[in-house]
């Protein structure tokens, strides 16, 4: 009899296990913010990332781990979200810039991405240190190690 409930007991519980997670995983699912940037998250690469659509859809326009002047004027100004899987360390945080080569001047914005912030899925609530836009306003940027007047969070 104790082998039959043990048993019973076991396959109640295994059972119970594939529920609960399942339900949980469903309930999390709604709650996350940028469930389409945490699914293509990462182990780090040292990659920066640009997708022309919030919450990393649409077309993706650069994924690079270099640092880049000019991102071409077919991807000028189209970013909405942003991620950042680069290293941590030394040059960990990505500075975004309105203007091809990282121009930074009095009219000149630019926003940073720190490691631990992983991506931004929704750029149209943040502002560039001059005040404008993130959204679509993206040309540049650079991997830095500070320097960043404004941060995209």
């Amino acid at each position: 009899m104790r082998k039959f409930t043990a048993t019973a007991a076991l396959l109640g519980l295994a059972a119970l296990g594939v529920v609960v997670p399942a339900a949980t995983s469903q309930a999390a699912d709604s709650a996350v913010a940028g469930p389409g940037c945490d699914s293509k998250w990462g182990p780090r690469n040292g990659y920066m990332y640009a997708w022309d659509g919030y919450d990393c859809s649409g077309a993706q326009l650069i994924a690079t781990p270099n640092t880049v002047g000019d991102w071409g004027s077919a991807n000028w100004d189209r970013a909405s979200s942003v991620m950042n899987r680069g290293y941590t360390g030394s040059l960990a945080i990505v500075k975004f810039y309105e203007w091809e080569g990282h121009a930074e001047g009095t009219n000149d914005g630019h926003a940073c991405l720190q490691p631990g912030e992983l991506y931004a899925d929704n750029l149209s609530d943040n502002r560039l240190s001059d005040g404008s836009s993130a959204d679509n306003n993206i040309r540049s940027h650079k991997w830095v190690n500070g320097g960043c007047a404004t941060n995209l969070t």
